[in-house]
């Protein structure tokens, strides 16, 4: 199952989906929509709304995506507490790689694939804050073991820590997923994504090249960025993972720097522009082997990155 994807991508650039959320903001939910009428909970939709979550993932697979993550991206068993579902840490990961699962059936005549979606806890063990800091790192890695498991017993093909603001903090998800890993007698790959902002910093002022020297000898198979920034403010630490020539890299933009509008976030960089900067990636960086889209970008994007990567997978 993993030497399959990690094979495909030393043969071809792979194509990710688009964003989860914002595709799910959309459809514009009502508290009655999510569990126990939870307002917010969005990976909880895959027990009240789960056609809503299958309708997303095709979407993005008849766009041309080779992979659909998963819904579970505030999946871990911290952030599930928060909505009183930290019991069902478990079956949730596993019922959202199931029905990622499912949905690829329906594009059986291509190889198609399930990343699991892992996001953040919300915690910052890294910092001294009094709140965001003060928990035990075995809590935390509990959290993603758990999590880990679940989709492991799922049937993901690749685990994506993703989002990642605290380097501590993805160590312990890597921790965890290796401990999943064991427990269920199933290894598959692990991507590692960061997250930094215009200056090319995490949340807690790693630069890209510690948070790259702190995890890529833990066993990952690929690091990447993810979020925060359009695909022009990541280029600069983008040439210096290409230049490692070691990790494959995965390349998950914004769709521009969000602009705030009324107190919400928008993106307003077109399929168009996104597509000619990570064609430009993949023309000057040989280590970029995997393209998709964070917030903002929508299956047009998709659609526009599969057509520019006719030119690179012939």
């Amino acid at each position: 199952m993993g030497k399959s994807f990690l094979d495909e991508i030393e043969k071809r650039i792979i194509l990710f989906d688009g964003a989860m959320g914002t595709e799910i903001q959309k459809l514009k939910p009502k508290p009655q929509d999510f569990p126990d009428n939870k307002d917010g909970f969005n990976d909880g939709l895959v027990l009240t709304r789960p056609e809503w979550i299958k309708n997303i993932h095709k979407s993005y697979l008849e766009a041309g995506s080779d992979c659909i993550e998963t819904n579970t991206f505030g999946s871990n068993q911290i952030k599930l507490q928060e909505y009183g579902f930290g019991e069902k840490t478990l079956s949730i990961n596993k019922l959202s790689a199931e029905v990622a699962n499912n949905v690829t059936k329906e594009f059986a005549n291509e190889k198609k694939y399930v990343v699991g979606s892992m996001g953040p806890t919300g915690y910052l063990p890294s910092s001294n804050d009094p709140d965001l800091g003060n928990i035990k790192l075995n809590t935390i890695t509990d959290a993603f073991d758990l999590q880990a498991e679940g989709l492991i017993l799922g049937g993901v093909d690749v685990l994506l820590i993703e989002t990642s603001q605290d380097i501590l903090e993805v160590k312990l998800a890597i921790t965890g997923s290796f401990n999943a890993m064991k427990r269920t007698g199933k290894k598959i790959p692990i991507i590692s994504n960061v997250t930094l902002d215009k200056y090319g910093k995490m949340l807690l002022g790693t630069n890209i090249q510690s948070a790259y020297t702190t995890v890529s000898d833990m066993g990952i198979s690929v690091f990447g960025l993810n979020c925060s920034t359009g695909p022009a403010e990541m280029e600069s630490s983008i040439r210096w993972l290409d230049e490692q020539n070691e990790l494959p890299i995965l390349v998950m933009p914004n769709a521009g720097m969000p602009i705030n509008e009324g107190g919400t976030a928008v993106y307003k960089m077109t399929s168009n522009d996104m597509s000619h900067h990570l064609g430009e990636f993949l023309h000057k960086y040989k280590r970029v082997r995997m393209i998709g889209g964070c917030c903002g970008t929508t299956p047009e994007h998709i659609r526009e990155l599969k057509n520019t990567l006719k030119s690179y997978n012939l």
